[in-house]
């Protein structure tokens, strides 16, 4: 499983090439406005440099699967404490690394672990990789997400259709704005991560 969630950075690192120009402009973008579907909802309570609450509308019509084990693990609270391990400015944020991204812990190798359950084989769908766009992180094989997850800070097309969507951020992009950035140089990587403290779904 770590040789797969390594691939996914590398992958991540095409991407940010790929963005180019939003890597200066994306960070200014003003919040969405997206409105709140038939749910669940993600809640996600941050903490660290950056601290507030993150609501994600989750989209089990379009990714059943995919949102069956983020609520699964949700409610077990695997993802409490996980860090946001790896945040490039302009492209997106991403956690939920619950074997090896937990606060407190060795983060050496955050980033590269899913959970106990299996990977998931993709629901890639027609929805765009927009501003607050919530999808599944995934090493080469479209078949291997499991826990890992990114939000987007800046519309990335290259993405479309090439990672599932699981949700979209229906209130605290501000908080998704704040994200403690990582070090270009290192792909994102963070080394005093903020951290989801908590991790609920309501229904």
């Amino acid at each position: 499983m770590s040789d797969t969630r390594l691939v996914t950075a590398r992958l991540f690192g095409l991407g940010l090439a790929v963005l180019g120009g939003w890597a200066i402009s994306g960070a200014s973008l003003p919040a969405i406005a997206a409105e709140d579907g038939p749910g669940p909802n993600l809640v996600i309570e941050v903490a660290g440099s950056a601290s507030g609450t993150i609501v994600i509308d989750l989209l089990p019509d379009v990714a059943p699967r995919h949102v069956e084990q983020i609520t699964a693990l949700a409610a077990e609270g695997a993802y409490d404490g996980v860090v946001f391990h790896r945040v490039i400015d302009g492209f997106m944020a991403q956690t939920g690394d619950v074997a090896s991204g937990k606060l407190g812990g060795d983060l050496s190798m955050a980033g590269t672990g899913g959970s106990a359950r299996p990977d998931l084989a993709a629901e890639f769908s027609s929805l765009a990789f927009d501003r607050g766009t919530v999808g599944m992180a995934r090493s080469a094989s479209p078949d291997s997400a499991n826990s890992q997850f990114f939000i987007m800070f800046a519309p990335a097309p290259h993405l479309d259709g090439q990672y599932t969507v699981v949700g979209q951020v229906i209130q605290g992009m501000d908080v998704v704005d704040a994200i403690r950035k990582g070090d270009a140089a290192s792909n994102g990587a963070v080394a005093d991560p903020d951290y989801m403290a908590k991790v609920t779904v309501q229904q």
